[in-house]
């Protein structure tokens, strides 16, 4: 009897090893650590599959080990990487439409760019990634502010003769309007260039001023709160022809994971605003919060400067910009 239950459970275990060995992997990619946001929905997505049962394996490398940050959505397209989550403006060069997911003013708050997400301006931007063999499979904003060394922003007037740094070309161009001369820098460069004084404000994530710690360099700080500048599109995408290659029942368990991962990077995101916020206070930095008198008066900036600057440079720029800015 122990013979025969030894020999079913070591047959157990082969069909077991033959299943996985069977099992579809995916390899998904992203640029940031296992303790951020952007990992966590995308280790969500793994986990439910994986709970499905329906022999599908995602592999996420994190921390840019597969592909660089800037380097992952034309890997993508061509099928040699299955996932990403990418800010969709850093592929900006292959369609320039996509510059219009990091534009100033565009998202008002968390609540607005759920909306955005789930209109016929996405769709459009959607149907553009469809040509290169990419869809999405979780939509996600993250928003941000400003921080000043020795004084608060939140209106235009506030940057004139500031040495900033600025999250993107259209933030360059409307703070270049507004007066203000642009150093260009990654993140992890902003805490030393604040504190040698090469900048004197900065206009990132939420995220990025507290993992940077630059609330140890800030006088003031204006986060994201009812009204924001700053929002950045930041999907989970996949490749199109890789979705479609795979069982229905694969399919569902994707996409039934991908809607759990979307509620939970929506609620996470107007967490981190509230964790920079706290973070801040701890320091001692002061809080500044823009009034929807300033954001209209960036956004009246970014007309003139950014959105008139995409209009020129993209073929149906106009039409896209009109179909974003008629969500409400």
């Amino acid at each position: 009897m122990k013979k025969m239950l030894k020999t079913a459970v070591a047959a157990a275990a082969l069909l077991s090893s033959a299943a996985l060995a069977n099992a579809t992997e995916l390899r998904l990619s992203h640029q940031w650590s296992n303790q951020d946001i952007r990992h966590q929905v995308a280790q969500i997505v793994a986990d439910e599959v994986a709970a499905a049962g329906v022999d599908l394996d995602i592999k996420i490398f994190s921390s840019g080990s597969l592909f660089k940050a800037r380097e992952q959505y034309q890997p993508l397209s061509r099928g040699q990487l299955d996932m990403t989550v990418l800010p969709l403006s850093y592929a900006g060069g292959q369609q320039p439409a996509f510059n219009l997911t990091l534009m100033p003013g565009l998202v008002k708050n968390h609540d607005h760019a759920a909306r955005l997400s789930d209109s016929p301006f996405m769709e459009k931007l959607e149907e553009k990634m469809a040509e290169d063999d990419v869809m999405v499979l979780v939509h996600g904003y993250l928003a941000g502010g400003f921080v000043g060394k020795d004084k608060c922003i939140t209106k235009p007037e506030d940057v004139a003769g500031l040495q900033m740094r600025a999250a993107g070309k259209a933030f360059e161009q409307m703070l270049a309007g507004a007066g203000a001369s642009i150093a260009s820098m990654a993140s992890s460069e902003i805490y030393n260039a604040m504190q040698s004084g090469v900048l004197e404000a900065v206009n990132t994530s939420s995220s990025s001023f507290v993992s940077f710690r630059i609330y140890e360099q800030a006088a003031c700080y204006t986060p994201a709160g009812d009204v924001a500048l700053w929002f950045m599109y930041q999907p989970l995408l996949m490749n199109k022809s890789t979705f479609e290659g795979l069982t229905e029942a694969q399919q569902n368990a994707l996409l039934a994971a991908a809607e759990k991962a979307e509620a939970y990077y929506l609620e996470e995101a107007k967490k981190e605003d509230a964790a920079s916020v706290e973070a801040f206070q701890k320091a001692g930095v002061e809080i500044r919060n823009m009034t929807p008198e300033d954001f209209d008066a960036w956004r009246k900036l970014a007309q003139e400067t950014s959105y008139k600057s995409f209009v020129e440079e993209v073929a149906d720029g106009q039409e896209l910009l009109d179909m974003a800015l008629s969500v409400e």
